[in-house]
């Protein structure tokens, strides 16, 4: 696991899949895992900054020493750093499984098609990520500015730091109204922090927690190549 970004995020992948091969296993099953844990400031002042090659450059040394230390695969375990997800992947020679991947499968299995799309402003505003969605033939929807600008803040000056509003979550309730509205028949929640505060209850139609897909996604990856399982 390639995280800290933010830690909040990565503690949540870290549960979810031991509860994940405890479930499958049963018993005293737990993940063997690595994690990498960058310094988030950094990685955010870069982003600020437009410095996404040296974002890059950081994290793929950072998957480089995760496959050195033992990994059979890597997860990139932040929605927006996979802005740079081809520099990482290029520095490994195990697999690397893409977010976006098994997030657009969870939607055509689910016969969903039209999705709306919540995260930080990096990845709403940019491409890299919903390009990556409608090669599989889906159609992604994002909100207006303001909208935008509500849920990126909300994500660094709350989520980031462990702080969870029930304001905020109402704020997000309604960002995905007005997404419904037009015309979503569900949500990617396609921010790891956005999944500490907002759940299926907050929609009246399906939601895509990427984090819980990635590591669903992992989970059967690495299990069904080990010949002990």
């Amino acid at each position: 696991m390639l995280g800290g970004m933010s830690w909040e995020s990565t503690a949540l992948y870290y549960r979810l899949v031991n509860e994940l091969v405890r479930d499958r296993l049963g018993g005293l099953h737990s993940a063997r895992c690595l994690i990498h844990s960058v310094d988030f400031a950094e990685i955010e002042a870069m982003q600020v900054q437009g410095r996404w090659d040296d974002a890059g450059a950081l994290l793929a040394d950072a998957a480089r020493s995760l496959e050195a230390a033992g990994a059979d695969l890597v997860l990139l375990c932040t929605n927006t750093m996979h802005k740079v997800a081809d520099p990482v992947q290029a520095a490994l020679t195990v697999p690397f499984l893409h977010l976006a991947d098994a997030t657009a499968d969870a939607a055509l299995a689910a016969g969903v098609t039209t999705l709306g799309f919540l995260g930080t402003d990096f990845s709403m505003s940019d491409t890299f990520y919903t390009d990556r969605l409608t090669r599989r033939g889906l159609t992604v929807l994002i909100p207006d500015e303001q909208d935008r600008k509500q849920v990126h803040d909300i994500i660094y000056k709350e989520l980031c730091l462990g702080v969870f509003r029930e304001e905020s979550r109402q704020t997000y309730r309604d960002v995905i109204t007005g997404l419904i509205d037009r015309g979503a028949e569900g949500i990617i929640l396609g921010c790891t922090e956005i999944e500490l505060l907002v759940s299926q209850e907050d929609s009246p139609v399906p939601v895509f927690p990427t984090t819980h897909l990635h590591c669903q996604a992992a989970v059967a990856h690495a299990l069904a190549e080990d010949p002990a399982t």
